[in-house]
């Protein structure tokens, strides 16, 4: 009877648009947040408030600012008081404020029409919308860079300063900025740039250590137990850090690997699996850089692929990877090289981005390097490293069928 293993207890914890219960190394921001708005819940209408947040891919930006939004609405019904949050990607709209206008509207008339109004009268149509329903509005606007590009300083102009001649009245739209480098912000005029710059959030990029906090929450949230593996998690970490600590990517690779797992019909998310959804995502190691090797360092690179390729190990020491290497060169019929020799070809390869090193970590004797294959799946490269190396003989040695 067939039987289909799963790995997954929930992988929609790990879509692009989940918003994850807690967010690790972020409270502070988070507090922040909320501090920033505190008025909101303790004197609604009292006054409004901008708020821009920057960071790289991969830092957060999005989730924070949805994490907020959430609790702060939650808050605030249980107060009585009617607080929306809004949260338009303004890439999507196209950079275009009257999309971005119009996406807040129908938060609140979902029926209201698409067409007949300028972005000015849209803008008007939202705050007294806001006044009828004595509501107020978070309005997020993400990517913000794509509105600037487009529209130059006008829309935000408009979006910051929609409420002035409004000082008696309610003040009940307020603006949550999200954009990759402030840089963006240069090409704004005077006025509207120091707006913005009031109250900024900045994200750094995480550490290993935290992108291994991040990963292992939405392991317990995705996977079942004992699918997923420290060593399997450390690595997909490594990966992700060293696309800059973009917990996305990481997350994305999370989730590849377990459909590959899912589709190889594994108990567990090997780091096989990795360095397929890997490849998927990003595509590493071109067959120029191979070709471009001597013959020891495609023979050593040929030990450390097949080694992966029949271990569930995501490292292997260099003693092994010399190991391997020289059972390489006797099926291959080559001298070996020297340790010293070997410690090049590494420090080239990983130079090349084809291996990552890292020293080991606590817990082994003395201190080693680990080396691990990153970018491609173990097996495609030992079937492309075979298939160079065998024509190279052939051209050496035309004589041999």
């Amino acid at each position: 009877m067939y039987h289909h293993t799963n790995v997954f207890k929930n992988e929609s914890k790990l879509d692009i648009n989940y918003v994850p219960p807690r967010l690790p190394h972020r409270h502070f921001q988070l507090n922040l947040l909320n501090q920033f708005f505190r008025f909101v819940l303790e004197n609604p209408g009292k006054m409004a408030q901008r708020v821009l947040i920057t960071g790289n891919v991969g830092t957060g930006k999005t989730v924070l600012s949805q994490h907020f939004g959430l609790e702060m609405a939650r808050k605030a019904k249980e107060r009585g008081i009617n607080l929306n949050y809004v949260h338009v990607n303004c890439r999507e709209c196209k950079g275009s404020l009257f999309m971005i206008l119009q996406r807040a509207i129908l938060n609140f008339h979902p029926h209201f029409p698409k067409r007949g109004y300028s972005a000015e009268e849209l803008l008007q149509t939202l705050i007294q919308i806001l006044d009828e329903q004595n509501a107020y509005l978070i309005l997020a606007t993400d990517e913000l860079e794509a509105l600037i590009q487009i529209g130059g300083s006008d829309p935000l102009y408009k979006l910051t300063r929609i409420q002035e001649d409004r000082l008696k009245a309610p003040q009940r739209f307020s603006l949550i900025c999200i954009l990759r480098e402030p840089k963006y912000l240069d090409s704004l005029d005077h006025s509207t740039r120091s707006t913005l710059q009031h109250n900024i959030i900045r994200l750094e990029e995480y550490s290993l250590s935290k992108l291994q906090d991040i990963l292992k929450d939405r392991v317990d949230l995705a996977f079942k137990y004992g699918t997923v593996s420290t060593s399997t998690l450390h690595f997909i970490a490594e990966l992700a850090s060293s696309e800059g600590g973009d917990a996305r990517y990481g997350i994305e690779l999370l989730w590849r690997a377990g459909k590959y797992a899912d589709a190889l019909q594994l108990s567990e998310v090997s780091p096989e699996c990795v360095r397929k959804a890997a490849a998927d995502v990003y595509p590493v190691v071109r067959k120029d850089i191979i070709f471009s090797l001597s013959l020891h360092e495609k023979l050593f690179l040929l030990g450390i692929t097949r080694y992966f390729k029949h271990s569930e190990a995501a490292y292997l020491s260099m003693g092994e990877a010399e190991g391997a290497y020289a059972v390489v060169c006797e099926e291959y019929d080559e001298k070996k090289r020297g340790h010293t020799q070997l410690w090049k070809y590494v420090k080239k390869l990983s130079a090349l981005g084809i291996i990552r090193t890292e020293l080991s970590s606590v817990g082994q004797r003395g201190k080693t390097t680990c080396i691990s294959l990153p970018g491609v799946p173990a097996s495609d490269l030992e079937q492309e490293l075979t298939k160079i190396l065998s024509t190279e003989k052939r051209r050496s040695n035309p004589h041999v069928n």
